[in-house]
């Protein structure tokens, strides 16, 4: 498949273009800095564009089978960029004949139990709350969005961490996973792997899902 990854030179973003690459996928990444992008291979094309600016990385989603976003605040501190960003790929990809998108959400947003969710844990990180709550406004607007596009919000565990790749993993829905001993996590290798095969599978059309050990 042709694919379009917003954020490549993020950490996840790194973890995605490593395992589309290994599933034969071509590839354009579109990044602010290409500098920032080391890897070389022949199925990876570098276009340097700006998410919030369409103009500049239109043409480049033209023709591609799907659109991959793994974007993040952490560089310029502005977290209203993140469901602003979800707003821009929901407005304008349809135009541009892409029916696919698949978006690296936060777990923030998964109940714990009925009604309470995981940013309401006394033990959430103060620190991490604003992100954590610019990516539940992120879930806002996929779900109230009448755009013309098949998209997937997929949660990670509570604990999204480096580790093996298994190829092992669970998916479900709103509600946090947990294995047998209470915790709630995934490799990131894992977590990509469980996103493109919702690409390759064509499931979770329209769905917020999670995916954990």
């Amino acid at each position: 498949m042709k694919l379009v990854l917003f954020g490549a030179t993020g950490h996840i973003g790194h973890a995605i273009l490593d395992e589309a690459l290994a599933r034969g996928h071509d590839v354009t990444a579109i990044v602010r800095d290409a500098g920032r992008l080391t890897q070389r291979h022949d199925r990876l094309h570098v276009v340097v564009g700006d998410i919030s600016q369409p103009a500049g990385w239109l043409a480049s989603v033209k023709g591609t089978d799907a659109v991959i976003a793994s974007v993040s605040a952490r560089r310029n501190g502005d977290n209203d960029t993140i469901p602003a960003a979800a707003k821009t790929l929901l407005d304008t990809l349809p135009g541009a004949g892409v029916k696919r998108l698949l978006w690296v959400g936060g777990a923030s947003s998964l109940e714990m139990a009925p009604g309470v969710k995981v940013i309401d844990d006394p033990h959430f990180p103060e620190a991490w709350k604003p992100e954590a709550a610019a990516q539940i406004r992120a879930l806002d607007v996929f779900r109230t969005s009448k755009a013309d596009i098949d998209w997937t919000y997929i949660s990670p565990a509570a604990l999204l961490e480096d580790g093996a790749r298994t190829g092992t993993y669970r998916v479900g829905g709103d509600r946090l996973l947990t294995d047998a001993s209470g915790a709630s996590r995934i490799s990131v290798p894992d977590y990509a792997i469980a996103l493109l095969d919702r690409l390759d599978k064509h499931d979770a059309l329209r769905q917020r899902i999670t995916v954990a050990y």
